[in-house]
């Protein structure tokens, strides 16, 4: 039977080695994930970008149409950027695109919210005026 016979090393030696190869493959994996996530198209992005300026089109168009507006802008840049290969452009304003449509839905239900708000008041307004006479 053979016995496996290791070189001998000393703990202050294996201490050293030990983290500058977890800290030199760390290094490696964080730049290629880097590498892949600069280089790849935003196809996602674009879609979910396109997605929430379509489903904030329809009830954000009157109470929000600034905001509604800047978002359809910058989903028409982002398709732009990406047609002309401009990855990173493309994928930053996809997601601007997406948030500025997230905001005009937003202020379209808070503009709903104060009307139907004002609608109860004058409706409460209208029942004490009704109770006080009799």
């Amino acid at each position: 039977m053979r016995h496996l016979v290791l070189p001998r090393t000393t703990p202050r030696r294996r201490a050293i080695t030990q983290p500058a190869a977890a800290l030199a493959t760390t290094a490696g994996l964080v730049l290629l994930l880097a590498a892949c996530a600069s280089d790849a198209p935003p196809r996602t992005e674009l879609a979910v970008g396109q997605a929430a300026v379509d489903r904030a089109t329809g009830p954000a168009a009157a109470e929000a149409p600034l905001v509604l507006a800047a978002a359809r802008d910058k989903i028409n840049r982002a398709n732009l950027a990406y047609a002309s290969k401009d990855y990173a452009t493309a994928r930053q304003l996809a997601e601007q695109a997406e948030a500025d449509a997230l905001l005009a839905e937003a202020q379209a239900r808070s503009v709903r919210a104060d009307r139907a708000l004002a609608a109860v008041r004058d409706s409460i307004r209208q029942l004490r005026d009704v109770m006080a006479r009799q």
